[in-house]
């Protein structure tokens, strides 16, 4: 598996969305492109995740922070999402692919195949949560990567977390092997 370091260039990052293509390498934000990615319309944790990104969505321009979060659901799973879970303000991406989800160290996960039907039903593969910060060069700067849905980096903290860095100028860590 891929380990992305700080300080170092991140993997390319083009991808579908919604509102048409995206592409890492285009992105200009004052400060921060914050990557997030969710495991898919089944899981009910990712809903409140993103409902709460959604509600601080502006909060995070105001930090020259834009922001994507997709996952690996198809296109019409996505659009689901977007619609039942009220996320009108996220820039919703889909169909991550697996070789996007290796290049970025992400896990991915198999279908337990007893998880409920239509759409809470799982896909017989997605990829597991990660949350990404890249500065406007093309570096990462932090990095979150889970093998679970629980226990994610709540978005209040790292709103508050930029803050505190953009004031003292405080540099990626983590670089070391």
């Amino acid at each position: 598996m891929i380990v992305l370091k700080p300080r170092q260039a991140t993997p390319a990052l083009d991808v579908n969305t919604l509102s048409g293509p995206w592409s890492l390498a285009e992105q200009a934000p004052e400060h921060f492109t914050m990557v997030v990615v969710y495991r898919g319309l089944h899981c009910p944790i990712c809903k409140g995740y993103l409902q709460e990104l959604n509600r601080l969505h502006d909060d995070f321009i105001t930090q020259g922070v834009s922001t994507l979060v997709i996952s690996s659901d198809s296109k019409e799973r996505a659009q689901e999402a977007f619609s039942a879970w009220r996320i009108d303000k996220l820039t919703l991406g889909y169909e991550l692919s697996v070789e996007q989800s290796q290049a970025w160290g992400l896990h991915r996960s198999a279908s337990r195949g007893d998880t409920g039907q239509g759409a809470s039903q799982e896909p017989a593969e997605f990829t597991e949560p990660g949350l990404f910060l890249i500065k406007p060069d093309g570096t990462l700067y932090w990095s979150n990567i889970s093998t679970m849905p629980f226990a994610r980096p709540h978005f209040k903290e790292v709103l508050t977390a930029i803050g505190i860095v953009l004031d003292i100028n405080y540099p990626a860590r983590g670089e070391l092997v």
